[in-house]
């Protein structure tokens, strides 16, 4: 695999494990990486590595949606909403409906950019580790041949 499409795996796998919607983030990298034919392991290991942030970054996904959308200001919390969970999934998307639209917004307005940037500085760490392991490799076979 090039470290072109590692990079991009990786940064897709970072961009969509912060979804702001819990439970999402596993199908839509599976189904993003079928359909593009990216690397299935590095995309979930990715996205994976991302479950603290992930709710971490909920609550400032509502706001940023807020905002954008000039809708008014919910009271909620992480701990909160992880309460209405434990009482049901379906209780919990009924009472958040809006603070998900906010957030999911915000989301999808982010995403591309940060996709972008994310995948432009991993393609350059990954090549230098690319060229820097085919030098080393180089270099060794020189240095064994008689």
């Amino acid at each position: 695999m090039s470290p072109e499409r590692l990079a991009l795996c990786v940064a897709i796998g970072i961009v969509v494990g912060n979804i702001p919607i819990l439970g999402v983030s596993t199908v839509l990298c599976a189904a993003i990486a079928l359909l593009f034919r990216l690397n299935l392991p590095a995309i979930q290991v990715a996205q994976w590595a991302m479950a603290p942030t992930q709710l971490l970054l909920i609550i400032p996904f509502v706001r940023l949606g807020e905002w954008l959308l000039h809708a008014p200001h919910q009271a909620l919390s992480t701990k909160e909403g992880m309460a209405l969970v434990a009482q049901g999934i379906g209780h919990a998307i009924s009472v958040l409906w809006d603070a998900i639209v906010h957030a999911s917004f915000a989301w999808i307005v982010i995403a591309p950019f940060a996709t972008y940037l994310i995948y432009k500085i991993l393609s350059h760490v990954f090549g230098r580790v690319a060229a820097r392991i085919g030098i080393r490799r180089n270099s060794s076979a020189v240095k064994a041949s008689p």
